[in-house]
């Protein structure tokens, strides 16, 4: 009855308030954010989840001299326990970081809050770990930047509970002006220090140059430690991790993915380890969509739609989030470019509240497909609610708040009878991937 209940005042306010007729206010400027504390006092903090029942502190000192150690406990200013990890600092052209420091903690009980101090110095901060069952909520938003909408948007986030943050790359938008990585860093820090922040990148991160930087990705690397090692990858632009009974994917639209390559071989390896009756949800991110009617970036996912959507489909993935274009888009369950029950729904959330401002043209008229557009900046909740069912809304970011445009209910692959039996009888099971 409940959920008749919130499907019915959505459709409610669908028809009476619309969502096409809505104009976007216009852009807004960049923003800096400066470092106030001492060199030995952590800036930049941020968390993210690093294998079971553990959490990876990372932070920025400008003192180097600084110990990489943790100190955290259950009680606030009283810390029981201490952990020890690395640091790490980057050159490009005249720049150069500060220290980066990378701490693992745990094991850590579900559900608590845990109070920690970096490096010995400096202010407390505290963290939520996830729930140990469901419900989870995660919140979601791409293409992040930072702009006056940037700082609206992540307010918005943060005015409501959730339990772990996914972005589809795109972070500082510092586009080889370093400085702006440390501003970024700063800005987000009042919510990446408190709930994990699980990233992969995009091509406003890569920063690469000829033959000096061949490779990009030098400060995306160094500060934004993800727990690839933890999940089988051999490199920090593709990973995986699970938490509540959902395993994400992370993939890299800027690293090789054809047949051949490490990452397709990863991936293969990866699906076939999750088992569906403890994990019934399987989310995917990709930084360049796979699928989109935005006339911005058409087609420039189609290579690796190519090279891996049949692993996704045939694994069950529920749900493929993509960034980089500018607009709020949501599809269809989709294979092959076709309507198909049991192919993933494909969400283009590319925005966050970058500075390049939104992508307003779409392709008239809109393929059946594509259910829902908005060029609108805002951010989406996804909250799962059990093994079968999670809803999804996508949050409009207006001037003061964040009323719900778009929402829908979602139910799990793994719990369609239909789907797992198709699947059986496949050409390409699943212990085939």
């Amino acid at each position: 009855m409940k959920m008749f209940l919130q499907n019915l005042l959505f459709f409610l306010f669908i028809i009476t308030k619309g969502s096409t007729e809505y104009t976007r206010p216009g852009l807004r400027p960049s923003v800096s954010w400066q470092h106030h504390r001492s060199d030995s006092d952590p800036q930049q903090v941020h968390i993210s989840l690093a294998g079971e029942e553990h959490m990876r502190i990372s932070w920025i000192t400008k003192d180097r001299k600084v110990e990489s150690v943790v100190d955290y406990g259950k009680t606030a200013g009283a810390y029981n326990e201490s952990a020890v990890g690395g640091s790490t600092s980057y050159r490009y052209f005249l720049y150069t970081s500060g220290e980066i420091h990378h701490v693992k903690i745990g094991p850590l009980e579900p559900s608590t809050i845990y109070y920690y101090r970096c490096g010995g110095y400096g202010p407390e901060f505290s963290f939520r770990t996830p729930p140990s069952a469901f419900p989870l909520e995660f919140a979601v938003a791409g293409d992040l930047g930072q702009t006056e909408w940037t700082e609206s948007t992540l307010a918005h986030i943060g005015a409501r509970d959730y339990d772990v943050f996914l972005l589809p790359g795109d972070l500082s938008y510092a586009d080889f002006l370093q400085p702006l990585w440390d501003s970024f860093g700063r800005l987000v820090e009042p919510y990446a220090s408190t709930r994990p922040w699980m990233v992969t990148q995009g091509n406003h991160d890569k920063e690469a140059f000829p033959i000096i930087y061949p490779q990009g990705f030098r400060a995306y690397n160094a500060r934004w430690r993800m727990p690839y090692q933890e999940s089988g990858s051999t490199t920090n632009l593709y990973y995986s991790f699970d938490v509540v009974g959902t395993h994400i994917i992370m993939l890299g639209s800027y690293t090789d993915y054809d047949v051949d390559s490490d990452q397709y071989k990863w991936l293969q390896s990866d699906l076939i380890k999750v088992d569906r009756v403890k994990t019934p949800w399987i989310f995917a991110l990709v930084h360049t969509p796979w699928y989109n009617s935005n006339r911005a970036h058409r087609g420039e996912g189609e290579k690796m739609r190519k090279s891996m959507e049949r692993m996704l489909y045939d694994a069950r993935v529920d749900v493929v989030f993509a960034g980089h274009v500018h607009a709020y888009e949501r599809f269809t369950r989709i294979y092959d470019g076709k309507a198909d029950e049991c192919g993933p729904i494909h969400v283009t959330i590319g925005d966050g509240g970058n500075r390049e401002g939104l992508a307003t043209s779409f392709k008239k008229p809109s393929p059946s497909i594509s259910l829902y557009q908005e060029p609108s900046f805002g951010h989406a909740r996804l909250r799962v609610v059990n093994s079968s069912h999670a809803y999804w809304s996508w949050h409009r970011n207006n001037e003061t708040d964040s009323p719900v445009a778009d929402g829908t209910w979602l139910r799990s692959l793994s719990s369609s009878a239909a789907c797992n039996q198709t699947l059986s009888q496949s050409k390409f099971p699943k212990d085939e991937l």
